[in-house]
């Protein structure tokens, strides 16, 4: 599926610096997109051009004068379709966040947690299946996530950390993109529809300044299968976004928020970049970006890092 307009950002006029970043993962194929043609059709100018990656990995900023940011990124969607890389058009000015807000399971993590216990309990198809309605958007959230929960009763506490342990991974990218945020005077919060028990872990790990989550109830070692409220939704999302962002007395304009299902579809929307990660189409629609090819350092390309500039430990 093509990059969508999203609309986070609001139509722009007067002639503006805009930025494109392309950043292709190692060995992708051709870039077959004459991009001075495309920028023409819109009467947008080509100014200067920077690149950000000197390893396998190609990124590059295209600096661009235009009168309107949605135009040219409108003539950029059917142009950037089926090509091997992403790409993100922004205006220059602010592209650098102070905040970043992100969502974790199928994000900054390789699975959807509450799937992986389920497989501990012989219930994975049937919890998946629920899980991948709520994050089309095809099922409200916080009735999913209770109706999955409950599913959960009777299991033993001890299979969070046995799944923790032997499935939870960060995605390719993660830690950098956290720490070198951070490094560089950001905020970093973890926001999670999931729980507590592995955002905890998940934050200190990747780097992450404070965490989000539910929390699934327990008594006597064992799950009762409730969770605790009110839960941390879509809606609760964005509050998130919004208190975080004026506890470090920043506009929204200045955050950056990522995710890849139906209930981060309002942070993406409220943040000044919302970035569409491995998404449901959906999100991927919705979404100022997207991250369908390249490791969540595109994020940092995407704010004008160099490779340089990364925080790798």
């Amino acid at each position: 599926m093509p990059l969508a307009v999203g609309p986070a950002i609001s139509q722009m006029r007067g002639v503006m610096d805009l930025v494109l970043t392309l950043v292709a993962p190692p060995n992708a194929g051709a870039f077959s997109v004459n991009l001075r043609e495309v920028f023409a059709s819109v009467g947008a100018r080509g100014k200067d051009s920077r690149k950000l990656d000197a390893g396998e990995a190609a990124a590059t900023d295209l600096v661009l004068e235009a009168d309107s940011l949605l135009t040219v990124r409108a003539a950029l969607v059917p142009a950037m379709a089926g090509q091997p890389l992403d790409w993100c058009l922004q205006p220059l000015a602010g592209r650098k966040k102070r905040l970043l807000i992100a969502d974790m399971d199928s994000t900054i993590i390789n699975v959807e947690c509450l799937d992986e216990i389920a497989d501990y309990a012989g219930l994975k198809a049937e919890i998946s299946a629920i899980t991948e309605r709520a994050m089309r958007g095809e099922l409200p959230f916080e009735a999913a996530l209770r109706q999955r929960v409950a599913m959960l009763k009777g299991l033993p506490v001890a299979v969070l950390e046995q799944a923790y342990d032997e499935r939870v991974r960060l995605n390719p990218g993660a830690r950098t993109l956290v720490r070198t945020m951070a490094a560089n005077g950001a905020r970093c919060v973890l926001v999670s529809g999931g729980f507590n028990f592995f955002t905890a872990r998940v934050a200190a790990e990747a780097g992450f300044h404070a965490d989000r989550a539910n929390w699934l109830q327990s008594e006597a070692g064992l799950l009762t299968g409730t969770v605790g409220e009110p839960i941390l939704g879509r809606e609760a999302k964005v509050r998130a976004l919004e208190e975080e962002a004026l506890a470090i007395g920043t506009p929204l304009a200045a955050a950056v928020a990522i995710g890849d299902g139906a209930n981060d579809l309002a942070m993406i929307d409220a943040a000044g970049l919302g970035v569409a990660y491995r998404a449901k189409p959906v999100v991927a629609a919705a979404a100022d970006a997207r991250i369908d090819h390249a490791d969540l350092t595109a994020l940092l390309y995407f704010q004008g890092y160099q490779q340089s500039d990364f925080v790798i430990d």
